[in-house]
């Protein structure tokens, strides 16, 4: 006779399921979230399949070290929860009761504004030649390339190594909106190549689509790998031995979020002038070669 499984130990398999997906989420291996939290790799191993005792605390641990709350761990929200919770901490009291009005059916909702052409950010994993083609397409246009993390770094004189090092991946997040803010307040046109993480955080890529022609530039995951070991450089992976395995799990992770942008390019087997191209062709689809 089968066994149907316990309230328990569906809770366990499903918490599991959240720890391994945030964890992908995060561009972070099992060996990458040991190091970090301290919690043995053995016991994530264990906490993601379902298995053995829970305890709060090495979660609040490893929910820390990936940047996420520990209440996101144990609660399966709608995706956009993340969001409205992050606004309403920072709204004022005149905004929440609007918020109330607005989900009472009271008053229609708001619309975003319309992200605008000539401001394109450039989304994907490492290796989907955000960097390189987000130079090119902005040198033949003639408007500024901010690489984001590289914006962090020059502000904080840290590099993000080092400012994860020190603040970890909540902190690290923080710098990056502000960052973004920044980049959303000054003027004139540009092509920004966000970090691949940044679907990661719910309000900081909510920005992101409102205030930019966003695109995905997406390659097969061989091609990813290829390209970041010919860079030499394989963070957040480093020399693990699975991390053609984890670039697929963190490709899976993000794909849904990724698809929110409002233009794919498929990078796949083309060389740099030919992706460079279709990367023109779409933000600039008017333009003459």
């Amino acid at each position: 006779m089968e066994l149907r499984p316990t309230d328990e130990q569906e809770f366990l398999a499903a918490l599991g399921r959240r720890v391994r997906y945030v964890r992908a989420l995060r561009g972070m291996s099992r060996k990458v979230l040991a190091q970090v939290s301290g919690i043995s790799e053995r016991y994530i191993a264990q906490l993601e399949s379902g298995k053995g005792n829970v305890s709060i605390k090495l979660l609040r641990r490893a929910a820390a070290a990936m940047g996420t709350r520990v209440e996101d761990l144990l609660v399966d929200e709608s995706p956009d929860w993340p969001i409205i919770r992050d606004l309403l901490r920072g709204a004022s009291l005149a905004q929440v009761a609007r918020v109330r009005e607005i989900l009472s059916g009271a008053t229609p909702a708001v619309t975003q504004a319309a992200a605008r052409a000539d401001r394109v950010a450039l989304i994907g994993l490492r290796g989907a030649g955000k960097s390189t083609l987000g130079r090119i397409a902005a040198d033949r246009l003639g408007c500024d390339f901010i690489e984001l993390d590289r914006e962090i770094e020059r502000a904080h004189g840290l590099s993000t190594a080092e400012i994860l090092a020190l603040y970890g991946q909540e902190g690290f997040r923080r710098r990056e909106q502000a960052m973004l803010r920044d980049l959303v307040a000054r003027p004139g046109a540009m092509i920004v190549a966000a970090g691949g993480g940044i679907v990661a955080e719910p309000l900081t890529f909510d920005l992101l689509l409102a205030s930019f022609h966003t695109v995905w530039l997406k390659a097969a995951p061989a091609e990813h790998m290829a390209r970041v070991r010919q860079q030499g450089d394989l963070r957040p992976m480093g020399d693990d031995p699975t991390a053609m395995q984890e670039l697929r799990a963190i490709l899976t992770s993000r794909e849904p979020l990724y698809a929110r942008a409002h233009t794919t390019i498929d990078t796949s087997g083309l060389a740099v002038e030919p992706a460079a191209a279709k990367l023109l062709a779409a933000i600039m689809p008017d333009r003459k070669p």
